[in-house]
């Protein structure tokens, strides 16, 4: 068995899991990348103990993303953009708005901090 060969075993064995999990959750493709988007951002920051306003969470999001895309262009043999481009938003994007979120949030905080005391000066 050849590299190549092997690369595809395990790229055919992960599609099946994935469908398995389609399958048995009844979602679709869409709702499934977005659910395990957060479930990766929410073990990340778990596992890890960052914050979900530093980019470690979601850089793990991000490389789990990659993956599993990858393990697509394994599968088919070559990209097929509009799915992927697709599933890469949907993964990304909520993890992308939390990070942000509760990145800028201190942020905010301390310019109505400052508002306040202004108005009382």
């Amino acid at each position: 068995m050849n590299a190549s060969n092997a690369m595809h075993g395990m790229a055919a064995h992960y599609h099946a899991f994935i469908n398995w999990i389609g399958d048995g959750t009844g979602l679709p493709d869409t709702i499934l990348h977005i659910h395990s988007g957060m479930v990766v951002l929410m073990l990340a920051r778990v596992v890890t103990g960052r914050s979900l306003g530093s980019f470690v969470p979601l850089a793990i999001v991000v490389v789990a993303e990659a993956f599993n895309e990858i393990m697509d262009r394994l599968l088919f043999g070559s990209w097929r953009w509009p799915d992927t481009l697709l599933d890469v938003v949907n993964t990304l994007f909520w993890p992308t708005i939390i990070c942000l979120a509760v990145r800028l949030r201190p942020l905010a905080a301390e310019r109505r901090a400052r508002r306040m005391r202004r108005a009382r000066a």
